[in-house]
């Protein structure tokens, strides 16, 4: 296999498999983590929030060490650099998320804060020496555009298929079951995952291959930050991606709230996931390939904010009586949310080859990381803003009808800050420099250069 040819389909389901796996703990985590810290464990929603945010922004720190670890490490073996993190980091990251939502009930408040405090820091840890190889791998597996584009379009619907499952197994137990009997059906379910995510990540590791070369193999920390401080399409896709986490974060964090005490029915939670990922994935994913091939990943990743933007705003205003109205603009910025993803995950590969043009080092592992910083970032903000408006708006946990204070609150966290967070994202990516053309001129700048070496 050569950095042109295109990828086996294998290839591309296989990589999109490690991301459902990864998906497992990182969705699990968005979708129902601070519900389950203030609902279940007993936590109260300021101090849930306030361990979000600083264990996500202490995994965001992760990543960087993670990058400059499996950067420097080489090639380890016959596999590859970033494979064999797939299969070394996967049982500790599965059984970890196992230990989180496992907080023990008979504990003081205190104890269990720090037990959420620890066991979330180190399934932080885990996650990222699995999730940075897995998004590095990405940029070696191919130098082509459109085969980026088919890989980011795979982890995409893969992701999107763990929050749909997770969702129709998790939602209604949430619904119906309380307590111990809670705790000892997450704890159940939760051990599954290791089997089920195993699986997929051997699939992964299996069917992927590294084939784009590296010239300098073990680049020093000085080099590595020379090559960053001089990628700017890095550094604005950086702050692209902080916003669009943040809005998205906030989304998913308060879903769960909006469906109970906004819409009055949690069943409708799983509507409205429905209509988040099938839906987004089922318009998004066929019609990424085709926007990219007309508009540029640029012009792409545009409408994509601008039809996310305009469905969260309108959202906010639409009455909750009006359920279609309210899931109808929810498919609309599923749609542009998820072609927004699709394209964002190709321009970071895109920007580890500006990188080596500019630099003339090539540092996947490290590049990554920094995207994955922001990100995680912006999950960190995005995901507790939601739950410090609520110990604001003095939400009180399990009870059937909020004050219309904090119904207004959720209706910010679902809606509001969405839309702000995208239209930001928008604005940013308009300055993008890096345009399709000029990358695959840098492609093979980079060719000739290693030619003539």
């Amino acid at each position: 296999m050569t950095a042109t040819k295109p990828l086996k389909w294998t290839s591309i389901i296989g990589y999109g498999l490690g991301d459902m796996a990864n998906n497992f703990a990182f969705s699990m985590g968005m979708l129902f983590l601070l519900n389950y810290y203030t609902d279940v464990a007993g936590i109260s929603a300021a101090a849930a929030g306030t361990v979000l945010v600083v264990v996500r922004i202490y995994d965001a720190i992760m990543d960087i060490v993670a990058g400059r670890v499996i950067d420097r490490t080489g090639t380890l073996s016959r596999w590859g650099r970033f494979r064999p993190y797939l299969l070394w980091g996967s049982l500790p990251l599965l059984l970890l998320n196992v230990a989180v939502f496992s907080v023990p009930s008979g504990w003081s408040e205190g104890a269990k804060l720090a037990y959420a405090y620890v066991t979330y820091a180190l399934l932080g840890t885990a996650y990222s020496f699995v999730n940075i190889p897995y998004g590095s791998l990405a940029s070696v597996m191919t130098q082509d555009p459109r085969e980026r584009s088919r890989l980011g379009a795979a982890r995409t619907l893969m992701g999107m298929g763990t929050v749909i499952f997770l969702a129709f197994v998790l939602g209604p137990v949430l619904r119906s079951v309380h307590g111990a009997a809670l705790q000892s059906q997450l704890t159940r379910f939760t051990l599954i995952l290791v089997v089920i995510g195993m699986i997929f990540y051997f699939i992964c590791f299996k069917t992927s291959r590294e084939v784009v070369e590296r010239d300098i193999q073990n680049p020093s920390w000085k080099d590595s930050l020379s090559a960053l401080r001089s990628n700017r399409p890095l550094q604005m896709l950086c702050l692209v991606a902080l916003c669009v986490l943040i809005g998205s974060s906030a989304m998913g964090a308060s879903g769960l709230y909006y469906a109970r005490y906004v819409l009055g029915d949690p069943k409708h939670f799983l509507t409205i996931i429905l209509i988040t990922t099938i839906v987004g994935a089922l318009i998004s994913v066929p019609l990424a390939p085709m926007l990219v091939g007309r508009l540029g990943k640029k012009g792409a990743f545009l409408l994509g904010m601008a039809l996310a933007t305009t469905a969260h705003l309108l959202l906010y205003f639409v009455p909750a009586s009006n359920l279609i109205g309210v899931f109808g603009t929810l498919a609309l910025g599923a749609v542009g949310f998820m072609l927004a993803m699709i394209v964002m995950w190709a321009l970071e590969g895109d920007t580890v080859e500006y990188g080596e043009w500019r630099s003339g080092v090539r540092i996947e592992g490290l590049n990554y990381s920094v995207f994955s910083f922001t990100r995680k970032c912006g999950q960190a903000l995005g995901g507790s803003i939601p739950a410090f408006l609520l110990a604001a708006s003095a939400y009180v946990p399990n009870v059937a009808v909020q004050s219309p204070t904090v119904v207004r609150t959720i209706q910010q966290g679902v809606a509001l800050v969405p839309a702000i967070a995208f239209a930001v994202a928008f604005l940013i990516m308009l300055f993008y420099p890096l345009s399709d053309r000029r990358f695959l001129e840098l492609v093979e700048e980079i060719k000739m250069r290693r030619q003539q070496s």
